[in-house]
Formats: C-alpha cells, structure tokens, sequence
C-alpha cells in the first residue's frame, strides 16, 4: 500500500504533560516529512473502550495509507502484546489490548480476510533501550514513523492471528429482547455517546418504537436532531456516527445523569412494561 504521510495520534496522555509533544518529536527524527494529525489525547485514563471508539469513528476519513498511533495503554511493559496491523485502507499501531477492538468490527468479511496483523517484535525499529513505563515513546511511535515513510509491515516482526477484542464493543441481546449497551464516549457538550448504532435499532424496533433507560431514568425520544429535544431532559437520538446518543438540548446530559465510561444503557420495545 502507498503511505499518505498522515500519522494520527490517539491518546490517553493529555496536554499537561509532555508525553503527547515527544510523540512528535519522535515520529519528526525519524520520519521529517510526516505530517502528524493529534485525533485526542483527551481519552480518559486508561479508558481503553473510549479510545476504540474515538478511532474507530474516525479513521475512515482519512487518505488510504494513513497511520494511525493509538496508545491507552494500561498494561504498559507487561506480557500483552504491541502489534501493527495493515487493513486494504489503513496501517494501525497499539497495543493489543482491545484498542482496536471498534476498528476491527467495522471491517466487512473481505476487508479482515485482506488484513495483516504482526507482533512488534523487531527491536531495530524501536529507539534503543526502551522504558518498561512508556512504550508509546519508544516503540509505538517509531514503529509508526517507520511505517509511514515506507517500512512493509511484516518487516516489524512475526505474524499473530486476530486481534483482542474487548466484549463490551459490542451490545448484547437479553432473553426478553432488550438490548443492552455501553456508554463509550462523552464528548466536550456532554452528549453521551453509545456502542449501539443505528443499524441494530432498525432491525430490533422497526418502526421506531423503542424506549431507552439510563442510569435508571426513562429518557425522551428517539428524535432526528438536538433543537428537537427538550430543554430540560434528556433524550435520545442517533448521533453522527450512527450510534444511539444522549443529550439534553443546550445542557450537559452527561453530567445531569452522572454517569461515566461503560455504564449500561438499555433499549427495549416501547409498550413493555
């Protein structure tokens, strides 16, 4: 595949610090010309579901043959693996820990049968002597540079079947037909964001008669767009990247509900008890 130059960066390092600049810094000593485009470093600590969201609702708009870097990376220096994967659109650096759970589900049948997924376990193309505490530093983001600028994948080390993939990704279907979901993002405005998209609300409740319940309220809805919704509850909608959302109209949902990262949501037929 030809490399567009693009590297993205998918963090749960913040801005306080400067882990997130070093990343850069980097992938500019080894690869000048990458052109490094931050998609969050805003992940909540170690919220490895969050990340799979935010990349897998983004790495699509960018050119075939970007790279994109993603570290939440809790089990940092311990036995779980680093891997890069190269889908027929898209190159990808992370641990193997479900950060690339979202990415790999949204792939059809002929796109993950296309897939390569190796092991990092080709130290020339780490920087020498890495921390056992900050991988993203000295191995993922070298890996990547390397990536961009050209590297075949199979150069970075020994092919590994399939990928981890965290089991709340996706919702689950309950004997009595709800289905269960998980909060897996709030975004800057407090819309709580789902693993439940759109898709899966035509096929269980045609028609639209659907109810949802979070954080044991009964919420509004569903409606089309957010001036649609009232002002002083929440309610409920498909938001912009085809996944079931809660927000409340000029206000905060997120915070009104008090809910967090993984907590349940539930859909079920409208008109059941």
């Amino acid at each position: 595949m030809e490399r567009s130059g693009i590297i993205t960066l998918t963090t749960d390092f913040g801005l306080a610090d400067g882990y997130a600049a070093v990343l850069h810094g980097v992938i500019w000593s080894i690869f000048p010309q990458a052109r490094i485009v931050d998609l969050s470093h805003e992940v909540r600590p170690q919220q490895v579901l969050q990340g799979a969201y935010l990349l897998a609702s983004a790495w699509r708009y960018f050119p075939q043959g970007t790279v994109h870097l993603a570290v939440v990376d809790p089990g940092v220096g311990t036995a779980r693996a680093a891997v890069a994967v190269e889908t027929p659109h898209a190159l990808f650096v992370a641990p193997d820990n479900g950060l690339l759970s979202g990415v790999w589900e949204e792939l059809d049948a002929a796109e993950r049968a296309a897939s390569r997924v190796v092991e990092l376990s080709e130290p020339r193309y780490w920087l020498p002597h890495p921390s056992s505490t900050f991988h993203g530093r000295d191995i993922f983001a070298p890996v990547a540079a390397h990536l961009a600028a050209g590297l075949p994948v199979e150069a970075l080390g020994r092919p590994r079947e399939g990928l981890f993939i965290l089991p709340e990704i996706r919702p689950q279907i309950l004997e009595d037909g709800t289905l269960l979901g998980r909060v897996v993002h709030i975004d800057r405005f407090g819309n709580v964001v789902s693993n439940i998209g759109a898709e899966m609300l035509i096929q269980f409740f045609p028609g639209g008669r659907v109810r949802c319940q979070l954080a044991g309220r009964e919420l509004s809805g569903p409606v089309r767009t957010y001036a649609e919704g009232p002002f002083d509850e929440p309610f409920f909608l498909i938001g912009s990247h085809n996944r079931v959302e809660i927000a409340i109209r000029d206000g905060n949902a997120a915070r009104v509900l008090n809910v967090s990262i993984g907590d349940p949501i539930r859909l079920y037929p409208r008109g059941r008890l």
